[in-house]
C-alpha cells in the first residue's frame, strides 16, 4: 500500500496561528472561545483575533471588501502547510478543500444593508458559493492542477483528508494539499440556536451536565505526499496518515443514532485500513461538540469498538469551538502534534466527567503515542475517522 506521507501543517483558529502556537496553547490549558454581544444578546464563540484586513495582511494578500473571511482564514493556513515548498509543472498538485459556510460572511452583509433600507452591493456575492473560495485560496498560495471542494457538514474536511489521501493512493497525485476552513456567520450561529444545541456559556463536551456546543471559526491544511513526492521535494515527513474511512448511518437530519452505528462503522473500517487492532490506537481527539445527543452516541460508539481497551480520549472542541467544516482538519493537526510530542491533550471546561472511565482525560498527559484517531461527524449521519501514525 502507498504510504501517505504528511509534510506539512498549518492552522489558524481563536488560539491563534501556527501548529507550533496551537501546541503550547493546548499543552498550558488555554481557551479560545470569548464572550460576545451581537445585536444586544450576549453569546460565547471561537473568534480568530484579527479583522478581514489583519488577515488579508497576515496572508500578504490585497485587501477587498468582497474577499471572504473563510478564504482569508484558509490562505493563512494553507501557506503555513506548504511552508517552502516549490511548485513544480512536473509534480501535479491538487488541492481538496472543504468548507460549509463559504462566503456567506460577505453576503450576509449584503442582506443586511437590504435590512436597513439601503442599497446593496451584489457584488458581495461573487464568493458566497463554496468553490469560489477555494478556488481564491488555490490561486493565492499555489499552483495546482486540480481543485476540488467537498461539503459534508462537520466531517468536510476531513473527508478532504481521505479524499487527498486516496488521490496518492491510486497514483494520480504525488502531493496534495487538504484541509478545510470555515468562518463564524450569523446564520450558522442562529440556525444552531435554533436547533437548541448552543450553550449560553462555555461548552463542556463530554460533561455530565453538558448544555450544547460553542461555534468556532478557523482553518488547517495537511500537505500530503508520496514516498516519490517526498524525494522531489526534499520535505521532511512528519507523521503518515494511515487509516481513514467514511459511513454513514442516515439516522436523522442533524442527530446521530443513539448508538452511533455510523461512527462504529467508520472506526472500524479505519482501522482496518490502518491493519491496526483497537488496542492499538494511544488517543482518540474525539468529534466532542458537547451536545447530549453527540457525545452520549460518541461514547458508546468508542466503548463498543474499543471495549476494554478504550485508550485516552478527548474533545479540543472546548478550547477552539467547533469550526464546522474546518474541525476534521483542524483536530487532525492536533492529532499530528500528539504524536510528534507524545501527548494527549486534555478535555476542556470539564467538571463532571459523564463517564467515570478514566480514559477521559481532564488534563495533557505526556505517554507515547504511536497511533492517534481523529474523529468528525457531520449531519445525516456522515462519520469519518482518520488514524495518523508515527514514522
Amino acid at each position: 500500500m502507498t504510504k501517505i506521507n504528511i509534510t506539512g501543517l498549518g492552522i489558524v483558529s481563536a488560539l491563534g496561528i501556527s501548529a507550533k502556537h496551537h501546541f503550547n496553547q493546548l499543552i498550558s490549558g488555554m481557551i479560545g472561545i470569548g464572550h460576545y454581544q451581537r445585536d444586544g444578546q450576549y453569546y460565547y464563540a471561537g473568534k480568530v483575533p484579527f479583522t478581514n484586513q489583519q488577515l488579508s495582511e497576515l496572508g500578504k494578500v490585497a485587501f477587498s471588501v468582497y474577499t471572504s473571511r473563510t478564504a482569508l482564514l484558509g490562505i493563512l493556513a494553507a501557506k503555513e502547510a506548504l511552508g517552502g515548498t516549490v511548485f513544480d509543472s512536473r509534480i501535479p498538485t491538487a488541492f481538496i478543500n472543504g468548507t460549509t459556510v463559504g462566503g456567506m460572511d460577505r453576503s450576509e452583509h449584503y442582506f443586511s444593508e437590504i435590512a436597513k433600507g439601503n442599497q446593496g452591493d451584489a457584488a458581495l456575492f461573487q464568493m458566497h458559493d463554496l468553490g469560489a473560495n477555494s478556488a481564491y485560496i488555490a490561486e493565492q498560495v499555489g499552483d495546482f492542477e486540480y481543485v476540488d471542494t467537498i461539503s459534508t457538514a462537520c466531517s468536510s474536511s476531513a473527508n478532504a483528508i481521505m479524499f487527498g489521501a486516496q488521490l496518492i493512493q491510486s497514483g494520480e497525485y504525488n502531493r496534495v494539499l487538504v484541509g478545510g476552513t470555515d468562518a463564524l456567520c450569523n446564520f450558522t450561529i442562529e440556525g444552531f440556536k435554533s436547533l437548541m444545541v448552543y450553550d449560553a456559556h462555555l461548552c463542556q463536551p463530554f460533561d455530565a451536565n453538558r448544555r450544547g456546543l460553542n461555534l468556532g471559526e478557523g482553518a488547517a491544511y495537511l500537505l500530503l505526499e508520496s514516498d516519490q513526492g517526498v524525494k522531489e521535494s526534499g520535505n521532511r515527513c512528519l507523521a503518515k496518515l494511515s487509516g481513514w474511512a467514511n459511513r454513514n448511518d442516515a439516522f436523522h437530519s442533524t442527530g446521530t443514532s443513539p448508538d452511533g452505528i455510523g461512527a462504529q462503522q467508520a472506526m472500524r473500517a479505519a482501522l482496518e485500513t490502518a491493519a491496526l487492532r483497537p488496542d492499538q490506537i494511544d488517543y482518540i481527539n474525539a468529534h466532542g461538540t458537547g451536545t447530549q445527543n453527540n457525545d452520549s452516541s460518541e461514547l458508546a460508539a468508542m466503548d463498543a469498538v474499543f471495549k476494554e481497551s478504550l485508550p485516552d480520549f478527548s474533545s479540543t472542541k472546548g478550547a477552539t469551538g467547533h469550526t464546522l467544516a474546518a474541525s476534521g482538519a483542524i483536530e487532525a493537526v492536533f492529532a499530528v502534534q500528539s504524536l510528534l510530542e507524545n501527548c494527549a491533550f486534555g478535555n476542556f471546561s470539564l467538571a463532571e466527567p459523564m463517564t467515570a472511565s478514566p480514559s477521559l482525560l481532564r488534563k495533557t498527559v505526556s505517554k507515547e503515542v504511536r497511533h492517534a484517531m481523529s474523529n468528525s461527524f457531520g449531519f445525516g449521519g456522515n462519520s469519518t475517522s482518520l488514524i495518523f501514525s508515527g514514522n
